[in-house]
């Protein structure tokens, strides 16, 4: 570290480029997984995702990261430090994942069965798209402002231990699925990166290993497929020509507003979701050195995902959990500049729909698992010790969600199937599945609350985890958190029928047996002896 003036501040270092290639290949894996979800499983006109979602959904990742570039610059030359790393912004995996699977592709399937035509129920499920990003960004800048209270209020290992078992789930475990579909591949693009960023390991003329591991996991897929050595079903994708387009402000998006209206109890939740998260990757930078005001770092992705959707995009941006992880492979801030602009160009310009179809997922899928790994270990390192459990009982929610993805697959399990298994209730409770969907609907918020309550025992505050266990019985009777619907919608839980009603009441009632307990246990004589309750914060 050594003092930089604004001339000697270098716009790019070496490490920038594993930066840059690593922030790229989480988007480019995000807009992939939109593109096969619409296109793949819900018969969506290609055209209409790659020429008026794409280029608007690229400009929030442009216009965020330049922000976040600016941050970082101004931190380093505040601080005189020559090391300090940009918050890394992207598209949003979770929320992406259910834009994709819960909103988009069920709303077009609904208005191609109202009558529409292919085109004219494609264009609506845009226009809806545009204002379900309208109203999160909105959401997002009125909550943007509570961030700083809400870092002072709660517990470090709360904060780490709710997104570090999101990266665990749904940043290693899903991609490492995608990435072992092709072993030779997805192993060989794995162990480079392995190799070269937690082994440092050297490769020749210093090439960066997340350039290597692309490099060599790309030429196996096709030289393999090509071959005849590859697995079955391989084949090259059919070249689309490029084409121009400038994402503008659209009116469509207030058309689509009247569409929102049945996804409210999906949206609302998205978007608090990433205020949460928002709030826990600032938390997470902090503690790798950067210290970024968390209601900045949440002003600009709420800007970036408003502005997005009224120019057309249809999935929110968000701060990444990586930065440490960047942080490691030596990026600054010259990575979030060239990562928004190779995205942000690459949506107007249409080469990256072309990247969309030609890497191979086996390729994409291991950086996002890296990044996983560092955030889950980091969440560990930089909570107090003795709080080390309450960040591990933090990451099970997660572990739930992650379930419920893969459950709520109707190609696994058909609806009435799912619906069935729901609603069942045996003589020990209720089912599996029920249990499972109730964990993961609003998994950080609920990883969050747990963590808080348990780091509130361990320091020996039981009233205070008692407020904290009152606070999340009352979330759950709207749904914010354990929600009964299977969606993850909210709800008044007067509205409540049968099971669903039963669910609802029987998880606020354990909430508040358990604070009742607390509340009566905290009225005995203190013990006085050297292992008081100590607050960290």
């Amino acid at each position: 570290m050594s003092t930089q003036s604004s001339r000697r501040l270098p716009w790019f270092v070496a490490g920038d480029l594993n930066g840059f290639f690593g922030l790229v290949v989480d988007n480019l894996s995000i807009l992939g997984f939109i593109a096969a979800a619409l296109v793949g499983i819900f018969g969506f006109p290609a055209e209409v995702v790659f020429l008026r979602m794409f280029p608007g959904t690229a400009l929030g990742v442009l216009l965020g990261n330049l922000m976040y570039t600016v941050m970082a610059r101004r931190l380093a030359m505040r601080s005189g430090r020559d090391d300090v790393t940009a918050m890394p912004l992207g598209l949003d995996a979770p929320t992406s994942i259910g834009m994709a699977l819960l909103v988009l592709g069920p709303a077009f399937a609904g208005f191609r069965q109202q009558g529409m035509d292919e085109q004219a129920a494609a264009l609506a499920t845009w226009q809806l798209g545009m204002a379900s990003l309208v109203v999160m960004g909105l959401l997002k800048l009125a909550l943007s402002f509570a961030g700083d209270w809400i870092t002072r209020m709660l517990p470090r290992a709360a904060l780490l231990g709710s997104i570090g078992g999101a990266a665990l789930a749904l940043l290693g475990f899903l991609p490492l699925l995608e990435t072992l579909r092709n072993p030779v591949v997805g192993m060989a693009s794995f162990g480079v990166l392995l190799y070269v960023l937690l082994g440092r390991g050297r490769l020749p003329w210093r090439v960066p290993g997340v350039l290597a591991a692309f490099v060599v996991g790309t030429a196996l897929y096709y030289g393999l497929g090509l071959a005849g050595l590859g697995l079955p079903g391989f084949a090259v994708p059919q070249p689309q020509p490029l084409q121009a387009v400038l994402p503008l402000p659209d009116a469509g998006f207030i058309t689509g507003l009247p569409y929102t209206v049945p996804y409210l109890p999906l949206l609302l939740p998205f978007g608090l979701l990433m205020v949460i998260g928002g709030i826990s990757v600032a938390e997470s930078a902090r503690a790798a050195g950067d210290d970024y005001r968390t209601r900045d770092v949440l002003l600009v992705e709420a800007v970036a995902t408003l502005l997005a959707g009224i120019c057309g995009g249809v999935a929110q941006t968000t701060p990444y959990i990586g930065q440490p992880a960047y942080k490691h492979m030596g990026a600054r801030h010259g990575y979030t500049l060239l990562t928004g602009l190779f995205i942000g160009l690459g949506g107007m310009l249409g080469y990256v729909s072309l990247l969309v179809q030609w890497l191979p997922v086996p390729v994409l899928a291991p950086i996002i698992v890296y990044v996983g790994l560092g955030i889950t270990v980091q969440a560990f390192q930089a909570s107090p010790r003795q709080h080390a459990p309450a960040v591990a009982l933090a990451f099970l929610p997660a572990l739930a969600y992650l379930l419920v993805i893969k459950l709520g697959n109707p190609a696994w399990i058909a609806p009435d199937s799912f619906a069935a298994l729901y609603a069942g209730i045996d003589a020990h409770g209720l089912s599996d599945l029920a249990a499972i969907v109730s964990l993961g609907n609003g998994f950080i918020i609920t990883a969050m609350l747990w963590g808080t309550a348990l780091v509130a025992i361990i320091d020996r505050h039981p009233r205070r985890a008692a407020a904290v266990l009152l606070l999340a019985g009352v979330l759950t009777l709207f749904g914010v958190i354990h929600s009964v619907d299977p969606r993850g919608g909210i709800y008044l839980p007067w509205m409540l029928e049968g099971v669903r009603a039963t669910i609802a009441w029987q998880f606020a009632a354990g909430y508040a047996v358990l604070a009742l307990l607390l509340g009566l246990l905290s009225l005995q004589r203190p013990v006085a002896d050297e292992a008081e309750a100590h607050d960290p914060r």
